[in-house]
């Protein structure tokens, strides 16, 4: 079952942008709230879409998160779907970058950044 392409109630956080792009707005803590795990597990079903993930409220990024964030790129490239990071503050950038991820991983200033950014890719994939 493909549960983003039926009415789905998603966790606090997700939402449908639009019909080929999910909107997830993480909490302070993503390792203490569903969202990571649940939108897994929904893309890991066969979602075919791309995601866009707010930062902007984030606060403290474990490797949890980190993990699940590599997880969820891959399950996304495995469909032809882009993951694009929007709102980022500059502590949660820097976390990226010491690691040595922010190459992996697209970013953008803002929530209309990143859907032109999804946008610039879908073309590229049409």
């Amino acid at each position: 079952m493909v549960l983003c392409c039926v009415e789905w109630r998603y966790a606090v956080g997700i939402e449908n942008y639009s019909e080929d792009v999910l909107l997830v707005a993480l909490p302070r803590e993503p390792h203490l709230g569903p969202e990571l795990d649940e939108l897994t597990e929904i893309v890991s079903e066969g979602c075919n879409r791309d995601v866009i993930v707010d930062f902007s409220d984030v606060a403290l990024l474990t490797s949890e998160s980190i993990c699940s964030l590599m997880i969820l790129d891959k399950y996304l490239s495995s469909f032809g779907r882009q993951l694009v990071f929007c709102s980022a503050p500059a502590e949660i950038k820097h976390v990226f970058g010491r690691t040595g991820l922010a190459a992996v991983f697209t970013f953008a200033d803002d929530e209309h950044a990143a859907v032109a950014a999804v946008r610039r890719s879908s073309c590229v994939r049409e």
